[in-house]
């Protein structure tokens, strides 16, 4: 299993990250973007987007689907990397859930695929989608919130501490009593957790922060490998 689990960051922030991702995939292969947390007349826009926050990887092509149904039917084993960018993180797990996509990206993860997750696209890797009730709206109405849980029951919020400090101290207030049930780690757009099998490895250079048991902790980030999540 190689997930990118990015705290929402682009460009500068995420040079680091995409350096790394560059080392571990099969280049030979494309890339397949997944925009579908956002709304569809976006598409177009997010594609420009993309094309240049992978300006540097190594692949032959970006390609991008535009349903859940189209995502469904690739034979996802055709790609070196999937990427699942931001958005309404509710929207994006609804769809891959009704379309069958989320137990095809389980496959490919169980496979050895590589995926890299920018903001709702790191989050649905967590335990559930508690940690971002706040940031995001339910309004697709989805009931069933589990997400890949690849972090062992740790839920993910990212954004974290690049917002305005009254919305940042409202998510800690909230994620303190969220951590009562579940254990939380809140990523900044800076910082990237690379899960690689059983190790993790911290890219970025600020602090991010785990919430477990009514208590919050904060953990340097100067990128280092093998740590403990």
């Amino acid at each position: 299993m190689k997930v990118f689990l990015c705290g929402g960051g682009a460009g500068i922030q995420t040079i680091e990250a995409n350096k790394r991702l560059n080392e571990v995939i099969d280049h030979s292969k494309p890339c397949l973007y997944i925009p579908l947390a956002m709304e569809q007349e976006t598409y177009a826009d997010c594609y420009e987007w993309i094309k240049e926050e992978l300006k540097n990887i190594d692949i032959p092509y970006i390609e991008m689907v535009k349903s859940a149904d189209e995502l469904a039917a690739k034979n996802m084993n055709d790609f070196g990397v999937i990427f699942i960018g931001g958005g309404n993180t509710f929207k994006l797990l609804s769809d891959l859930k009704i379309s069958g996509a989320f137990e095809k990206i389980k496959e490919y993860l169980n496979s050895e695929g590589v995926i890299f997750g920018g903001s709702a696209g790191a989050i649905i890797f967590g335990k559930d989608l508690e940690a971002c009730r706040l940031d995001d709206i339910n309004e697709v109405n989805l009931n069933e919130i589990n997400g890949f849980d690849i972090l062992d029951g740790t839920s993910i919020l990212c954004h974290y501490t690049n917002r305005t400090v009254e919305k940042d101290e409202k998510s800690k207030q909230y994620l303190l009593e969220v951590s009562k049930h579940r254990k939380v780690v809140a990523l900044p757009e800076e910082v990237t957790l690379f899960v690689n099998g059983e190790d993790i490895e911290v890219i970025g250079n600020r602090p991010y922060y785990i919430f477990e048991n009514g208590l919050i902790y904060r953990f340097p980030s100067h990128s280092s490998r093998n740590s403990e999540m």
